[in-house]
């Protein structure tokens, strides 16, 4: 699977380790959320996205996100990961960070990009689109 190899084997859930595979399983699109608790921007728009991601859940749609730090350090990371309701990519896998970044084109935070479930991009617009789609009735969104 292409988002088992972009993402590695195991990701960070509220309750511990977390079976890529299994996550991002029956997803129609998984986010990659670049973000650190250091960016300005980043905090106002971390609980937007999380009430949309909230929203698009409650409405019986499937959707994963993962949030790619771009913090300084592990404690800086965990402490703003607790305002997030998805998933985390390992903080030590910095390689991983720097390759998708590179991957995706991210230039700045926060990004977000979308993804199909066979790792192609749907869009690395998805700030915009979860800004201009308030309750996720366009979700998943077409590439």
């Amino acid at each position: 699977m292409a988002l088992v190899d972009m993402l590695g084997g195991q990701l960070v859930g509220k309750e511990g380790k977390v079976d890529t595979s299994s996550a991002v399983a029956d997803s129609p699109q998984i986010g990659l959320y670049f973000s650190a608790h250091w960016c300005p921007p980043c905090r106002n728009f971390t609980p937007v996205l999380a009430e949309w991601y909230t929203k698009v859940k409650a409405a019986g749609k499937k959707i994963e996100i993962v949030f790619v730090s771009s913090d300084r350090d592990q404690k800086s990371c965990d402490e703003y990961y607790e305002t997030m309701p998805w998933l985390c990519l390992p903080f030590d896998d910095r390689d991983k960070k720097e390759a998708l970044g590179d991957q995706f084109g991210v230039r700045g935070i926060p990004t977000l990009v979308f993804l199909n479930p066979d790792g192609t991009t749907a869009s690395t617009e998805g700030r915009a689109l979860v800004s201009g789609d308030e309750n996720g009735d366009g979700y998943p969104y077409k590439s």
